[in-house]
């Protein structure tokens, strides 16, 4: 058994927000800069030298990629011959997002009731979702989510007949729907099964993985390219503004399912799909 104090998952979760926001992973830099290179109309092309400039700008000048510097989602792996010492995980992670916000010089925007409003003042409480897995060790991924592009996600049961092309249909039209909202170029995550709750998890799992990542079963990672290609022929654009690049990646996740479902879960990342990891 292993003893790892929670005060080290504070501090993994403070310097997480503070890097995810201001740093993005360079797989997915690559891709921009790829996309920058297929854009060959003056507009689209532009805005995308637009997108590489402020990226430069952000790293040069130390300050977040993004002025909507989302709300806090932790996922958490627990090996299970870890004992967690010295206090509650869950304070431990919302002091880590409290202190990576403050201290970052983050947006704070979560407010502490979703009808009644008022802002918390420190970007808590996070969204925490916890998993026990094999081994000694604790890994934690902070994924900060803006809402113009969470705002555009959504989820829909299917009948278990449902062809795969209807499926296609489904996730293509709710890109259209969502159009410039999201900040396109976009990156799509997908979740495929499991029941209603954990499709949406699987989805924003899915924007979690590395943009060069395709998936390991070669019947979703074909239906990942052909969304890619099928989304990209919208011509929505950079920004919306029309050309060649709607998306820059579409991953999908899967889970088993009941016999008598089929769900479908789509969460849409815009151009700067944040995350950063470490293990401990």
């Amino acid at each position: 058994m292993r003893e790892i104090n929670v005060e080290l998952i504070r501090k993994a979760v403070r310097d997480l927000c503070i890097t995810a926001n201001k740093k993005l992973p360079q797989s997915l830099v690559d891709c921009i800069g790829c996309a920058y290179k297929e854009e060959q109309e003056g507009l689209p092309k532009e805005i995308m030298g637009d997108i590489i400039a402020n990226l430069s700008a952000a790293e040069e000048i130390d300050v977040p990629i993004c002025q909507d510097t989302g709300m806090a989602v932790v996922f958490i792996e627990v090996g299970q011959d870890v004992h967690l010492v010295g206090g509650s995980l869950n304070e431990a992670v919302n002091k880590g997002v409290h202190d990576g916000y403050i201290e970052g010089y983050l947006r704070c925007s979560v407010v502490k009731d979703p009808i009644r409003r008022g802002n918390t003042g420190d970007n808590t409480p996070a969204i925490i979702h916890t998993a026990i897995v094999e081994g000694d060790k604790v890994k934690i991924t902070v994924a900060p989510k803006g809402f113009g592009s969470e705002n555009m996600s959504t989820c829909k049961m299917f009948t278990p007949t449902t062809p795969k092309e209807k499926i296609i249909d489904y996730i293509v039209e709710a890109v259209k729907t969502a159009g410039s909202n999201p900040c396109p170029p976009m990156v799509i995550g997908v979740g495929i099964g499991g029941d209603f709750e954990y499709s949406t998890i699987l989805s924003k799992k899915a924007l979690c993985r590395d943009v060069s990542v395709r998936n390991q079963d070669e019947f979703y990672a074909d239906m990942e390219a052909e969304l890619l290609e099928r989304i990209n022929n919208t011509n929505i654009g950079p920004q919306g503004f029309g050309g060649k690049t709607t998306a820059l990646c579409v991953n999908i996740e899967a889970y088993p399912t009941h016999i008598a479902g089929l769900p479908v879960a789509i969460n849409i990342g815009c151009h700067v799909t944040r995350h950063a990891e470490t293990v401990i």
